[in-house]
């Protein structure tokens, strides 16, 4: 079971613990890390974790555990991908298991700890689990043509006075979370260019998600919003929110979706067998419809595809390194507790009223 998000303090300090020491000194005669934490090492220079020399590091699990982004509802994707998870056991004659995780920290921590062996990561938080949990991204999801991407919208209600960027300026504006290239990173770099900076020309709040995003604007909580094009228009087609509500007012040029990631430590031809089931693949009607229309998985490295997500961090200065992941882990356990909270005072207002 995956557990919860350790406090801050001792976040950096437990994922260590996790790692097994002979790992850890396993490690320690590597030529070169790169970006890389020094559990991991890069000698190829591609950027991503090298799979272990020493096989005795080498793992082959009888149960494979697939964890995707916690972008939306993750009871949502958990049956949006059951009918893969069902393939992907035939496929490689292990089980497979979904376990939802609630944060982007958890989702990390899990592979980092070796409790997750596969995982689609959100375009962010990708870069921190190639750097602190060795994930190695190898595919996107995509359609006949080629894989997704997404932009950058900015919307606000259909009804709202605001017409341009400018007009963001003394308004609350939400960013979901501080590791989100749509909703934090890329706003935060593109914008300064458009005349308005954020912290600055106006109050961020961080919603903790790009759906908890689009209800806000939608019901007046927010002025405005930068989420994902891709997650406002599966929202629109699903038919949680309704298009004619919102206009979007600036957009970003693309950026990949979400990555698949393996552990790097997987037996090398386990790997090659998970990868080469996930081309094979093609997704049935009800999962196409609700993946956007994509039906495939399209190949990718994240030396080439992250390449323009790696330029907005570096634009604003937000390396992805352990540091700034505590900081994030922080900030994604303090937003967890404020919507207990929020949920613990809504479930006690029906109760009041009734005595």
């Amino acid at each position: 079971m995956i557990r919860r998000l350790l406090p801050a303090a001792g976040f950096a300090a437990a994922l260590l613990a996790t790692m097994p020491w002979s790992q850890t000194l396993a490690q320690s005669s590597c030529g070169f890390r790169g970006a890389l934490d020094d559990a991991y090492c890069d000698e190829n220079r591609d950027m991503v974790a090298d799979v272990p020399t020493d096989a005795t590091r080498l793992r082959d699990p009888s149960t494979l555990v697939f964890a995707y982004t916690p972008v939306e509802d993750p009871a949502l994707y958990a049956s949006q991908f059951r009918p893969f998870l069902d393939y992907l056991t035939q496929c490689t004659g292990k089980r497979v298991v979904y376990f939802q995780v609630t944060s982007n920290a958890a989702q990390v921590e899990a592979m980092r700890s070796g409790r997750l062996h596969i995982a689609g990561f959100s375009t962010g938080p990708t870069a921190f689990a190639v750097n602190l949990a060795g994930a190695v991204p190898f595919a996107i999801k995509g359609n006949p043509e080629q894989f997704e991407s997404y932009r950058v919208a900015l919307i606000v209600r259909a009804d709202s006075p605001i017409q341009t960027v400018a007009d963001l300026k003394g308004r609350r504006v939400a960013h979901t979370s501080a590791t989100s290239n749509s909703g934090n990173l890329a706003p935060r770099a593109f914008f300064p260019g458009l005349g308005l900076a954020p912290d600055t020309d106006y109050r961020v709040i961080y919603s903790g998600g790009h759906d908890r995003s689009v209800m806000g604007v939608n019901a007046g909580d927010y002025d405005a919003a930068p989420v994902a094009s891709d997650v406002f228009n599966r929202m629109i087609a699903r038919g949680q929110v309704k298009r004619e509500n919102f206009r979007v007012i600036w957009q970003s040029d693309p950026f990949p979706t979400s990555s698949f990631a393996l552990a790097h430590d997987l037996r090398p031809e386990l790997a090659a067998r998970i990868r080469q089931c996930f081309f094979d693949y093609r997704f049935p009607e009800a999962m196409k419809r609700d993946l956007g229309g994509n039906d495939r998985f399209w190949p990718a490295t994240y030396a080439q595809q992250w390449a323009p997500v790696r330029a907005v961090a570096d634009a604003v200065n937000a390396p992805y390194n352990r540091s700034a992941w505590d900081a994030e882990s922080r900030r994604e356990l303090e937003a967890e507790q404020r919507r207990n909270q929020q949920r613990q005072q809504q479930q006690q207002q029906p109760a009041q009223r009734t005595q």
